[in-house]
């Protein structure tokens, strides 16, 4: 990693590993809005193409029957993506279903 990278991302994980994978970065833009946390939601863990997509929009419709919005859907596009799905919650902070 180059120096001027270094400290700009993070990561915690529950020791048991039963929980969820917390992982935080730093992005170029300011805050534009009240709340500049966006969280990536691990739905689809080591499933890829159809079948993660699949898991994906199972846990869209599921949040948007809660309230959530959904905002867009990326294609797998290895290597980069393996795919996901913008969400939003009901007070508008986006998060990504990954």
């Amino acid at each position: 990693m180059p120096p001027e990278a270094r400290n700009t991302r993070s990561a915690c994980s529950d020791p048991d590993g039963r929980g969820p994978r917390l992982f935080f970065q730093a992005v170029p833009e300011g805050k534009t809005a009240k709340n500049r946390l966006h969280l990536d939601v691990r739905a689809a863990p080591g499933l890829t193409g159809e079948e993660r997509m699949a898991a994906l929009e199972a846990e869209a419709s599921r949040l948007v029957a809660l309230g959530g919005t959904r905002l867009a859907r990326h294609e797998p596009d290895p290597p980069l993506s393996h795919g996901f799905i913008v969400m939003a919650d009901p007070e508008g902070n986006e998060l990504c279903l990954d």
